[in-house]
């Protein structure tokens, strides 16, 4: 019964780790993940391995014997990459860690493999031993593994760890069983040498339900690995993209909005009402022809400085065009918009600058009923009123709203 049992745990198991590495092999191709790369080497390493004890256990019920540097080939071809195989799966996982072991890399991952494999192959003699060697290897490894998964803290392996674990704690029992078939005169429990044959004969079955495991905990670290790094991706862009609107809405020479700011700025207001304020640089123009493009720059950004220190942090400032520019005062009146428009001048003309600005300004309300435009109109026409010297409600019909 053992052999027929151990003949069809073996067929599933190889039939699983080639189904589980031509998955792998489809996946990287469409993720270009080093994890994946890995893990599929890791799965065919493992087949590898499979077919060289299927290989074995037909040449050994065939009947025929070999010189002995044969068996130790075939122990070599077998613990080379069954060791790769659980090197290999815990490499890929440690890529996806923040910070990499330093010396687990494939270089290192290489020598150990050789070095373990052809060393092995000379001492442990016997399929017992070589099974004791292997799975003590693969309980090591994959147990350090799923502990130090478990304590990354990272939500997105924890089916990979308890894969790994599941897989360790199935080889720290098949290493107990190989120990007891290789010597059972010990004082071993009575239940243990009773069921060892049957457990060797049937490990391969369980070890392919904890591989299906480890191969599911790579599935679900890669998706939400992927995921996370999409989010990331779409923070980045939601961001860049606040940033551009935020560029677009402001005045590159100023660094005040500009009028593609202004809705924004009337919807914020509209509950509480605001005083609207046009102001318009007097003979800028002479400013570029006498002085230069550079100067009239430069007068610019000092308005604009002073613009912003004469009102409040919460008042809106805003190049509307040219030399035009706009301040919309939440809860601020008609009178102490004004004053802080006097304020301005005084300010300006105290600065001792060798080239003087001089500004008009209208001032309204931006009241419940009076649109937006309707209240740019009523400031401008009242600054070009205060320009001409005509009074400001002689200015346009919607000066009116003026108060």
């Amino acid at each position: 019964m053992e052999v027929h049992l151990w003949e069809w745990s073996n067929a599933a198991q190889i039939a699983s780790a080639a189904i589980i590495a031509v998955f792998l092999a489809v996946l990287s191709r469409s993720i270009a993940r080093l994890a994946v790369k890995w893990w599929r080497r890791a799965w065919i390493a493992n087949v590898a391995a499979l077919a060289v004890t299927v290989g074995f256990w037909v040449f050994m019920a065939s009947g025929r014997s070999a010189p002995e540097f044969v068996y130790i080939l075939i122990r070599i071809f077998y613990l080379a990459p069954k060791t790769a195989f659980v090197l290999l799966l815990v490499y890929g996982a440690w890529t996806l860690r923040p910070q990499p072991l330093a010396f687990l890399t494939p270089k290192t991952i290489a020598i150990a493999v050789v070095v373990f494999s052809v060393a092995s192959s000379f001492v442990l003699q016997g399929v017992d031993l070589i099974g004791v060697g292997e799975t003590t290897i693969i309980a090591g490894a994959l147990g350090t593994a799923a502990i130090a998964l478990t304590l990354s803290g990272d939500g997105g392996l924890v089916w990979l760890a308890a894969g790994m674990a599941a897989r360790a704690a199935l080889a720290a029992v098949e290493a107990v069983t190989y120990l007891i078939d290789y010597a059972p005169g010990h004082a071993w429990p009575a239940f243990l040498r009773t069921h060892a044959p049957t457990i060797l004969a049937g490990h391969s079955s369980f070890d392919t339900g904890a591989e299906w495991m480890i191969a599911l905990g790579c599935v679900l670290a890669i998706s939400s690995r992927t995921q996370h790094e999409l989010q990331r991706s779409n923070a980045t862009l939601l961001e860049a993209q606040e940033e551009l609107r935020r560029l677009a809405d402001r005045d590159p020479l100023t660094a005040l909005a500009n009028r593609r700011s202004l809705p924004q700025v009337f919807r914020a207001v509209h509950a509480a009402g605001a005083a609207l304020v046009f102001f318009d640089l007097d003979g800028f123009k002479q400013i570029n022809d006498v002085h230069g493009h550079h100067a009239g720059d430069a007068a610019l950004k000092r308005f604009a400085d002073a613009l912003v220190e004469s009102f409040r942090p919460n008042d809106a400032v805003v190049r509307y065009a040219g030399d035009e520019f706009v301040v919309v005062a939440e809860g601020l009146d008609v009178d102490g918009a004004t004053e802080r428009a006097h304020a301005l001048r005084e300010r300006l003309r105290a600065s001792g600058h060798p080239i003087a600005i001089e500004f008009s300004f209208g001032v309204t309300t931006l009241a419940p009923g009076v649109t937006p435009d309707e209240a740019l109109r009523a400031a401008d026409a009242a600054m070009y009123a205060r320009k001409s010297g005509r009074p400001a409600s002689t200015a346009q019909p919607a000066a009116a709203a003026l108060t």
